[in-house]
């Protein structure tokens, strides 16, 4: 083994079909550094020990040398214990006929107690929340744990991902080619993705694309990707989700270097008018473990409505979460 002592990482939702795609590249070196070590603790319910009991085989038969063990339990407390990592992705899916309120009150339950488990993670664990409402549950996170709010992020790099790649096929260009996207606001239909400070190879993307594909499919085909892949697999999002939360996770520990991504943070409320409280996609840099809000970029009539709407429905969220509480 290598000789750094392991990080250990704790996933919720670790049967489930995301983990099942995250797991490999966890332990293969690329998100945490390729000489550290990694110890997974995987949270599941009582009915998914079973499967949960085989997905650690699994791990094990993957032979990694950044290997460190792992334990599967449907304990939050034997989960979370001395974790250095927690990511989220268990959450209760809206099912039919379901209300909002019902949904949300499923989730209240389960991140509330989660972040009273969550106690017995080392003081400076990085929390990454996947299951949705990944926001408004990373702000229930947050409230029920103690955990400092610049140590709670939620997923919107898939988000980030999708416009980018989007960005790339309609220019005719590598995806690594195009830089500067931005996901506003809320990981669900309303979220604004911006390509106003973005580029394509170093041309900016509105003088390379129609601005009516941009501010009319482009937009609306990253909003409902997530519905349109249900629609097709009859299963959401795991092989993209899995590589957005290596991507993120990756640059909150190793770092952004000179450009920028889109993560959902909690702020001060003094950038980009988002109050706050509420868990907002902003353009974030990373170094040194933290992340920071790329300030001070300009905001034209057609952003800040978008913005605006997202945030809105935000904080009607976050409300009827309260309601719950």
């Amino acid at each position: 083994m290598p000789s750094k002592a392991p990080v250990v990482v704790a996933i919720t939702g670790g049967a489930g079909q995301i983990a099942y795609s995250l797991l490999p590249p966890l332990l293969s070196g690329s998100v945490f550094g390729p000489d550290q070590p990694v110890k997974l603790q995987l949270l599941d319910i009582e009915p998914a020990m079973t499967a949960l009991s085989g997905v650690v085989m699994e791990c094990e038969d993957l032979a990694y040398p950044l290997y460190a063990g792992a334990v599967g339990t449907s304990d939050p407390m034997v989960a979370f214990a001395d974790a250095d990592y927690a990511i989220f992705l268990g959450a209760f899916p809206r099912k039919e006929g379901m209300e909002r309120k019902d949904v949300m009150e499923k989730n209240v339950g389960i991140f509330n107690s989660q972040g009273s488990a969550l106690k017995g993670a080392k003081p400076g664990v990085k929390c990454l929340v996947v299951g949705n409402p990944a926001n408004t549950n990373a702000a229930i996170l947050a409230s029920a744990s103690g955990v400092p709010k610049e140590n709670i992020t939620c997923l919107t790099r898939l988000d980030h991902n999708r416009a980018r790649a989007m960005v790339a096929i309609k220019a005719g260009a590598a995806v690594d080619a195009v830089s500067g996207v931005i996901i506003w606001g809320n990981h669900s239909s309303t979220q604004y993705p911006d390509v106003r400070h973005a580029t394509v190879e170093g041309k900016k993307v509105l003088d390379v694309l129609a601005s009516d594909w941009l501010e009319g499919e482009f937009v609306t085909t990253v909003q409902k990707r997530g519905a349109a892949i249900i629609a097709a697999r009859k299963l959401s999002s795991a092989a993209s989700a899995a590589k957005a939360i290596c991507d993120h996770m990756r640059d909150w520990v190793q770092g952004t270097g000179d450009g920028f991504v889109s993560m959902g943070v909690f702020t001060d409320g003094s950038k980009y008018g988002v109050p706050a409280g509420i868990c907002y996609s902003l353009p974030c840099k990373c170094a040194g473990g933290e992340w920071t809000v790329v300030d001070g970029l300009p905001i034209d009539d057609f952003s800040r409505a978008a913005m605006d709407k997202t945030k809105a429905e935000l904080e009607e969220e976050l409300e009827l979460a309260k309601s719950l509480l």
